[in-house]
């Protein structure tokens, strides 16, 4: 089974139109695709899907599977948590039919503020401002934050999979912290343990390689170690944003996972997560 679930088009903030994925993960002969348009948030943005945009996201992915019966396409959404300015995600499932959601976080709630510190995007200076801004550049009062509203995520919140689970290396690239240092390790070792408690399949992220943002992927070496310990589910994501990207550094990602003795990937079907093997 070769899948994505894990795909952005111009619904939300991905640059091609869903048809044009479609194609592009047959010509690539995808098995699955899932469409993962950002969930829309209770605040004015630029990335998200409209909330009245959802029956059409939902109409266009049912239309193309009828023109396409030989890839599986899913329906999905990327939700950021936010205390107090995201929907909770069981809203989705309560007033949408979506096969899976996935849980991410983006944008880190900074304390006794109504603003944010914007984590992603290819703009390192924003993140550079942000840590300063919010955390008075207290690198580990910032990167705990992160953590901590993972942590909230994971143990409030209904999901299936943790998208880029340690995305808050990304603009770090080793300037302010070391991911080998206890405090750091300390928190990972929690997220993985919660991740292992309430079933949640982690992705294996190649986007921060080929947008050259990052050295590695989502997660690191030492992540995967651990998950790979635990026997938690994978999958294999480009979250991509153009129709190109769809199968970057797949092979790669099956690579990284079979030395780390991961042998499975999960697929969806109608019944749920079942394993493939690599």
């Amino acid at each position: 089974m070769k899948c994505n679930y894990h795909t952005h088009t111009t619904y939300c903030d991905g640059k091609e139109e869903m048809k044009i994925f479609v194609q592009k993960a047959l010509e690539l002969q995808f098995d699955h695709l899932g469409f993962s348009s950002h969930a829309p948030i209770l605040k004015e943005n630029k990335f998200s899907i409209k909330k009245e945009q959802i029956p059409n996201y939902i109409a266009d992915i049912e239309k193309y599977q009828l023109e396409f019966p030989n890839i599986k396409l899913y329906k999905a959404l990327e939700c950021d948590f936010i205390p107090g300015y995201t929907y909770p995600f069981q809203f989705f499932n309560d007033h949408f039919h979506f096969d899976y959601l996935i849980g991410g976080i983006h944008l880190v709630k900074a304390q006794n503020s109504d603003q944010f510190w914007f984590i992603d995007g290819s703009k390192r200076q924003i993140y550079d401002d942000g840590l300063s801004t919010f955390f008075q550049n207290d690198i580990k009062k910032g990167v705990t934050a992160f953590w901590e509203q993972t942590f909230e995520m994971i143990e409030t919140q209904k999901f299936d999979i943790i998208a880029h689970l340690d995305k808050i290396k990304m603009h770090n690239q080793n300037r302010f912290f070391n991911e080998k240092e206890k405090w750091y390790i300390d928190l990972v070792d929690h997220a993985i343990s919660l991740i292992y408690k309430h079933n949640i399949i982690v992705e294996i992220n190649s986007r921060g390689i080929y947008k050259k943002r990052c050295s590695d992927f989502y997660p690191s070496d030492f992540i995967l170690k651990e998950v790979a310990k635990k026997g938690i589910a994978v999958v294999i994501s480009s979250d991509a944003h153009k129709s190109d990207e769809l199968d970057k550094l797949y092979d790669d990602a099956v690579a990284k996972l079979k030395s780390f003795g991961i042998g499975e990937l999960v697929y969806k079907t109608a019944s749920g997560w079942k394993n493939d093997l690599l």
